[in-house]
C-alpha cells in the first residue's frame, strides 16, 4: 500500500444523513478522513453506513458463522459462534451510541468488524497459529483483522481490501485502547498512520464494552444450558447470581429457559444502564467539544463504573473457571489446537499442498514468505473447513 491522497467520505452526503441531536463529540461523517484509494461515495449512505454494508458483505464476516465462540460447531446448533455474537454486540453497541448521541452506524460496523481476524476455534486456535507463527512475528486476531479489511479482501478492481474508512481501521485496530510497542507487524507496516497511541473515537469505546456485555451475558446462557454449571452455582457470584436469586424468587416455579431469558435481560440491563451512566459522567466531567478532542483525553471516557468493573472481574473469574477451563471445552480445545498445528507444519513444509493462488504468494518451505501465506490462509478458516483440510492433507479424518 503505497500513500496517496484520499478523497474525503461523503463529506456532503455525510452532513445531510446525519441525526438531529448528534453530540459534539461523535464522530461526524462529514469530517471523515476519507478513505484510502479515493473513490465515489454513495448518493444514498453515509460513508461509515458503507462501511458497515461492506463488512457485513464480505467472505470473511459470513465465514463467523462457523467459527468457535465457546462450543465447536459439533456440541449442537444451539450454541453462538462468531457471528452470533458479533450480531448480539452490534445490537448493543447501535442501542447505547443512539442514547449518547454517537455515529450509530460506525458504532455498528465497528461491533461487527471486531472477531474478522479469529482464526478457527476461538481462542484456542489464536494461541495454536500464535505458536507456530513464534519465529515469524507471532499471530494477533486484532492485527489479522487489519490485514484481512486492507489486503486479503478481493472484491474490487480497483483495490485489494474493503477500503474503509480511517475512522473504521482506526477503530477496528484500537477499540480495545492505545497500542504500545512492540507491535504487530502487519500494524506496524500499515502505511496510513491510524495514531496508535491515542485512544479511539467513542464509537469504538462503545463498541468494545458492548463486546463484554454481550459475552458474559451470552456465556452464562450457553454454560448453563449446556450444563457445565448450575443457576444456583451463580449465588455467590457479583453481578450475575443477586440477579437469578430474585428472577427465582419472584417466579418459583419458572422453566430453566424462562430463568435464564429473564435474568440474562436484567443483567444486560443493568450493564447497559451502567456504562450509559458512568460514561455521561466522564462526558460531563472533561467536556470534549469534538470527536478529536476525544482522542486526545488520556483516558477512556466510555467506561463502566468502578463497582460494576469489580463485579464484572469476579464474573469472568467464575466464567474462566467453570466454563472456559471446564475438562469438556479443554478437551475439544487442545485437540483443535493439534489439528491446527499439523495442518501448519504441513502446508510449510509443502506449499505445493496449497490451492493455486495461495501457493503463488508462497517462498521456499519454511521461509518468512511461506509462513505468512500459510497463517493467513488458516486463519480464514472454518472449524470445518480446518477440519476438512486436515482429511484432505493426512486421508483420515481427525479424532476432535
Amino acid at each position: 500500500m503505497s500513500s496517496v491522497p484520499q478523497k474525503p467520505a461523503g463529506r456532503l452526503l455525510g452532513a445531510l444523513f446525519e441525526a438531529p441531536g448528534r453530540a459534539p463529540y461523535a464522530t461526524r461523517p462529514s469530517e471523515s478522513r476519507g478513505r484510502f484509494w479515493p473513490e465515489d461515495e454513495s448518493p444514498t449512505r453515509t460513508c461509515y453506513q458503507r462501511d458497515r454494508d461492506r463488512i457485513i458483505h464480505s467472505t470473511a464476516f459470513r465465514r463467523l458463522k462457523h467459527k468457535t465462540q465457546v462450543f465447536v460447531q459439533h456440541e449442537g446448533d444451539y450454541y453462538r459462534t462468531r457471528l452470533t455474537h458479533s450480531l448480539e454486540v452490534s445490537q448493543i453497541a447501535r442501542s447505547v451510541s443512539r442514547v449518547l448521541g454517537l455515529d450509530e452506524d460506525l458504532a455498528e460496523a465497528l461491533a461487527l468488524s471486531h472477531d474478522l481476524g479469529h482464526p478457527p476455534f476461538g481462542h484456542a486456535g489464536e494461541a495454536a497459529l500464535n505458536r507456530c507463527m513464534e519465529s515469524f512475528g507471532g499471530f494477533d486476531h486484532n492485527a489479522q483483522a487489519l490485514v484481512l479489511v486492507t489486503r486479503l479482501e478481493h472484491r474490487y478492481t480497483a483495490f485489494d481490501g474493503l477500503n474503509l474508512t480511517w475512522e473504521a481501521l482506526e477503530g477496528l485496530v484500537k477499540h480495545n485502547g492505545p497500542l504500545r510497542v512492540p507491535l504487530p507487524e502487519a500494524i506496524s507496516a500499515f502505511a496510513w498512520d491510524l495514531e496508535l497511541s491515542t485512544h479511539a473515537g467513542l464509537e469504538a469505546q462503545i463498541a468494545s464494552l458492548s463486546d463484554d456485555i454481550a459475552y458474559v451475558n451470552h456465556d452464562i446462557d450457553d454454560g448453563l444450558r449446556a450444563g457445565l454449571f448450575a443457576a444456583e452455582d451463580l449465588s455467590p457470584v457479583p453481578l450475575a447470581g443477586p440477579i437469578f436469586e430474585e428472577t427465582s424468587r419472584a417466579h418459583p416455579d419458572i422453566e430453566l429457559g424462562r430463568l435464564i431469558g429473564e435474568a440474562v435481560r436484567r443483567i444486560i440491563t443493568l450493564m447497559v444502564s451502567d456504562l450509559i451512566a458512568e460514561t455521561e459522567r466522564r462526558l460531563k466531567a472533561r467536556k470534549p467539544a469534538s470527536a478529536a478532542e476525544v482522542r486526545t483525553i488520556g483516558e477512556p471516557l466510555a467506561a463502566f463504573s468502578a463497582g460494576l468493573r469489580s463485579n464484572l472481574a469476579a464474573l469472568k473469574e467464575f466464567l474462566g473457571r467453570r466454563m472456559y477451563r471446564h475438562e469438556r471445552v479443554l478437551d475439544v480445545m487442545n485437540n483443535a489446537q493439534h489439528c491446527l498445528t499439523e495442518v501448519f507444519d504441513a502446508l510449510m513444509a509443502a506449499p505445493a499442498l496449497l490451492p493455486r493462488d495461495w501457493t503463488d504468494q508462497c517462498g521456499s518451505p519454511g521461509d518468512v514468505r511461506t509462513a505468512r501465506a500459510v497463517c493467513d490462509y488458516i486463519a480464514g478458516m472454518t472449524d470445518r473447513y480446518l477440519l476438512q483440510e486436515y482429511q484432505r492433507i493426512f486421508h483420515r479424518e481427525f479424532p476432535l
